[in-house]
């Protein structure tokens, strides 16, 4: 059966527990890796479970923190086929978009979203992350029948996006990049090998002031994960504790120009194209604004796996 972890704000610096119902047991030893805490941390979160007498904190009471404290960050662009369709991509012939997020991102799971003055198109994207429990230092080929050698965690992220950067500048990694614009948490969920083959059951859900955006199961990507670490082992070298995200379903606030609108726009200079597709999207009322608050939760629909739920008001 999988554990959640926690990593929370402790009275001398970050400290790593094991979620019981609504209770928190400290686990005895500090862990400033998450290959450690994949490591002996879950070990010694197994054997608090099962044993008795072990402190005890609420976790209503805590501040959570993110649980990837050391990860770098790799992702995937458009990889579920309802986020292709609704951005004008034809599924059966996309490829598997690449790319990296700044850890200076990296931020908690009830942390507040900052919008930056100079940016008007703040979107959101649930994605489902995959935290290595093994290094890759080389081409491999990874497979259904090995992935669980490779998946040491699930999490919630949210891919927060300005989307007025990231397009007109061309600029994926700036336009995702800003402090906050990657809440992860607020578990660290470690799950059984028998449990990895259910990433496609996991549902993504998240909603803008309670109104529902996305919901979709994983199993709509179009790369899955083995297919995906495939790929980035022959470009990167991964270490144990870094963060793949996959991709965000359907359901964002970046909608594409009509048909038409596009086929105008072609014929424009660059700089007037991008202007009017700014003024075009700052129209849409489903883009961030401050004081919005934003729910993203994954799960499978039995809750067998349950990674949490983050709650971020955008500021």
């Amino acid at each position: 059966m999988s554990i959640n972890l926690v990593r929370f704000d402790g009275e001398h610096g970050p400290r790593w527990g094991v979620l019981d119902g609504a209770d928190v047991l400290p686990l005895p030893e500090e862990y400033e890796t998450t290959a450690d805490v994949l490591a002996d941390g879950a070990a010694a979160a197994r054997a608090l479970l099962v044993g008795s007498g072990a402190h005890r904190m609420r976790l209503a009471g805590l501040r959570l923190l993110h649980p990837v404290p050391d990860a770098r960050i790799l992702c995937q662009g458009a990889n579920y086929r309802s986020h292709m369709i609704e951005s004008g991509m034809d599924p059966d012939r996309a490829f598997n978009i690449l790319f990296t997020k700044s850890t200076a991102s990296l931020a908690g799971p009830d942390d507040d979203i900052v919008r930056p003055g100079h940016v008007r198109l703040l979107d959101y994207e649930v994605e489902l992350g995959i935290v290595l429990g093994k290094a890759i230092t080389g081409p491999v080929t990874v497979t259904e029948e090995t992935l669980s050698d490779y998946v040491g965690a699930f999490v919630v992220a949210n891919d927060v996006s300005a989307r007025d950067v990231q397009l007109p500048q061309g600029q994926w990694y700036k336009g995702k990049s800003y402090r906050g614009f990657c809440p992860v948490g607020p578990y660290l969920v470690v799950p059984d090998r028998d449990e990895v083959a259910r990433w496609r059951d996991l549902r993504l859900t998240l909603s803008v002031n309670g109104e529902a955006r996305q919901d979709s199961l994983a199993g709509d990507m179009a790369f899955g994960p083995a297919a995906t670490l495939t790929e980035w082992s022959g470009l990167e070298l991964l270490r144990v504790g870094d963060l793949l995200l996959t991709g965000t379903p359907g359901g964002v606030a970046l909608q594409p120009p009509g048909a038409l609108v596009q086929r105008i726009s072609a014929l424009l200079p660059e700089d007037k194209k991008w202007e009017l597709f700014v003024k075009g999207q700052a129209k849409s009322g489903a883009y961030l604004k401050p004081g919005d608050r934003v729910e993203a939760a994954i799960r499978t629909d039995d809750g067998e796996l349950d990674l949490g739920v983050q709650r971020n008001t955008v500021r």
